[in-house]
């Protein structure tokens, strides 16, 4: 029987298109398969390679077919793309699949445990209790302006402004009902949202990379633990460059003819980690700017001359490219030796 050495896998909700080659690199097996014969195909055929994009449910498939004795490799489908040819289709991606795999320059998506993907949904589920948080109360306060009642900015204004508009009794009997609703919905997403932290938090104790994380500066306890979740590997990239262009804090490059041109982030990776990793240097730049704390001379410098958003992003970047080493290293946040090699490189 001929060996099989690759396969791609074009996957779906209910199709899957399989796309096989030999060691002479022939195509020797094209098959569609539904959904309950994946497991039943794969478990008959030896341990070989599998290629799949990284998109919905590539994270099950990619344990269950490890289980069976097989090498999943799972790629964004961005890289792959370059490989698909013209008229694309199931099959044409399948093949584009096992070709992308086999080159040597390809980045592969780590394969995550089963713990690290309810990790990842703790995280998930926070962020959009959150985002319905925010749209609740805008609603809330949009439904009072109506009436002339406002409140200053602040979550912690909302209780008292429905407090004011319980015991205003010239408003339409109608409206205090409503508001009612939202309220009692309010305090709902409010107490969700607290077991759900207490749940973060509770696992960020839990694991000695994310404490050590949580000493650097702009970092805190859920950047921390999002940096954690997020990169099960991080061996899987050569230096904190790379990490860091990775999360897409690092400039465009377009360069031709001798001549580069570096523009604005490229915004490629996580969009969740880069947005919490931006909002924690913020946060650092604000205090800096404010004469509050101790802070290094290179970002009071970097300060002085670049727009704070620009020294946000960038102390975000260096920010990733710390967090990157002490996943690698196993070591500790020393703020000392930062600040003497900042002063040398300088």
């Amino acid at each position: 029987m001929t060996k099989i050495i690759r396969i791609g896998m074009d996957t779906s909700k209910y199709i899957f298109v399989l796309h096989g080659i030999d060691e002479d690199e022939r195509p020797v097996l094209r098959k569609k398969l539904s959904r309950k014969q994946v497991v039943e195909f794969f478990a008959k055929l030896p341990p070989t390679v599998i290629g799949m994009e990284a998109c919905g449910a590539s994270q099950y498939w990619a344990r269950e077919l490890s289980r069976l004795g097989h090498e999943v490799k799972l790629m964004a489908p961005q890289l792959v793309k370059p490989y698909v040819a013209r008229n694309k289709n199931d099959w044409r991606d399948a093949e584009a699949l096992c070709e992308a795999m086999s080159r040597r320059t390809m980045r592969f998506v780590p394969v995550k445990t089963a713990e690290q993907q309810a990790a990842l949904m703790l995280m998930g589920i926070r962020d959009g209790l959150i985002a319905r948080r925010t749209q609740l109360t805008n609603t809330i306060r949009g439904h009072a302006a109506e009436y002339g009642l406002i409140a200053p900015r602040g979550l912690d204004r909302i209780e008292p402004l429905l407090a004011q508009i319980a015991q205003n009794e010239t408003l339409p009997a109608l409206a205090r009902e409503l508001f009612v609703v939202l309220g009692r919905e309010y305090a709902k997403l409010e107490s969700e949202l607290e077991a759900i932290e207490a749940k973060v938090m509770a696992w960020h104790r839990g694991d000695a990379t994310g404490r050590r994380l949580a000493t650097i500066p702009a970092v805190g306890p859920i950047i921390a633990t999002a940096l954690v979740m997020k990169t099960p590997d991080p061996r899987a990239f050569p230096s904190g460059r790379h990490f860091a262009a990775w999360v897409g804090l690092t400039p465009k490059d377009h360069s031709t003819g001798g001549k580069t041109r570096l523009g604005k982030i490229t915004r490629a990776g996580d969009e969740d980690l880069r947005r919490l990793l931006v909002i924690g240097a913020t946060a650092v730049i604000r205090q800096a700017r404010g004469g509050r704390g101790q802070h290094p001379r290179w970002l009071l410098a970097l300060i002085a001359r670049k727009p704070p958003k620009l020294a946000a992003v960038a102390l975000a970047n260096k920010v990733a490219r710390i967090a990157w080493k002490l996943m690698v290293t196993g070591e500790s946040y020393d703020a000392a030796r930062s600040n003497a090699a900042t002063a040398v490189a300088a």
